[in-house]
């Protein structure tokens, strides 16, 4: 009998900061993606609304619905086996009432197999983030630029530059700690300011252009593979995947039309017995 693979926790991540072991988060949104990112022993996939633009082509995440975030959450848990999952929670979909939240928070864990769930916000988001924590189900937060506030914010725009927004973004961390929250996303936040709140809390903090100082660092995957038309300031292109892509497509197509491939080798045979009868058959 194959030994069971151990499943990453969020005590795991919580030991993690305690141990000053920095922690790698990816994005997926498919089964291969998946399964090579878990290969690799990243500790925690975030499965993100992100994937209304890397994915599905849409100009932002708003667009996104439960149905498609359980649909490439069950994806994403088919292919991997180690890391701790997180499901993102789509737009208004835990903002109307905490009933509704601990609702669509279930459909996570029950229908998408996820191990926990992330939620935007601070202050605003605190009484539902503990109602699905006492519920038992793990919060991974999310404060700084929210995505979902894009209208609000007026643009991909960093946070807490003056005085009354850095305070508003200590007391959201604060909050979102003592809510339960696991970890917390700091995004878009100037990197001094994310050091003094990673210093200040006792969960992780997960930077996204927040700098170097926060526990852990998640990029969007298809932003690190250079398979996005845009690349962000606080990003990091590791490899250019859309070259070689373009380039495997125009050498098959070329081949295509050469007559080059397929060869015999890809091919499959039939035997000449066999083919003589049906040729017989024929005339």
């Amino acid at each position: 009998m194959a030994a069971l693979v151990k499943r990453i926790t969020v005590n795991d991540i919580r030991d993690m900061k305690q141990n000053g072991e920095k922690i790698a988060v990816l994005t997926a949104y498919d089964y291969p993606t998946a399964k090579i990112i878990d290969k690799c022993n990243i500790p925690i996939i975030l499965v993100g609304d992100s994937l209304g633009m890397v994915v599905l082509g849409y100009e932002n995440a708003l667009p996104v619905t439960m149905d498609i975030m359980i649909h490439h959450c069950k994806a994403v848990v088919r292919g991997a086996e180690h890391a701790l999952i997180v499901g993102d929670m789509p737009f208004m979909t835990y903002h109307i009432s905490v009933e509704d939240a601990m609702r669509n928070a279930a459909r996570f864990i029950q229908e998408a197999g996820v191990q926990a769930v992330k939620l935007e916000g601070g202050v605003t988001v605190a009484d539902k983030i503990k109602r699905i924590v006492d519920c038992g189900i793990p919060v991974m937060a999310h404060i700084g630029m929210t995505p979902q506030s894009i209208n609000q914010f007026g643009g991909h725009l960093v946070q807490g530059k003056k005085l009354e927004t850095a305070q508003k973004l200590v007391d959201d961390a604060k909050a979102v700690e003592q809510a339960g929250a696991f970890s917390v996303v700091l995004e878009c936040i100037p990197l001094r300011l994310a050091a003094l709140i990673t210093k200040n809390i006792s969960i992780p903090t997960i930077s996204i252009g927040a700098g170097p100082e926060c526990d852990g660092q998640v990029l969007v995957t298809n932003d690190m593979l250079g398979l996005s038309d845009f690349t962000p300031k606080h990003a990091k292109q590791f490899a250019k995947l859309t070259d070689i892509m373009t380039k495997a497509v125009m050498d098959y197509q070329t081949e295509v039309k050469a007559g080059t491939f397929p060869t015999k080798e890809n091919s499959f045979i039939i035997d000449s017995a066999v083919l003589e009868q049906v040729k017989n058959k024929l005339s």
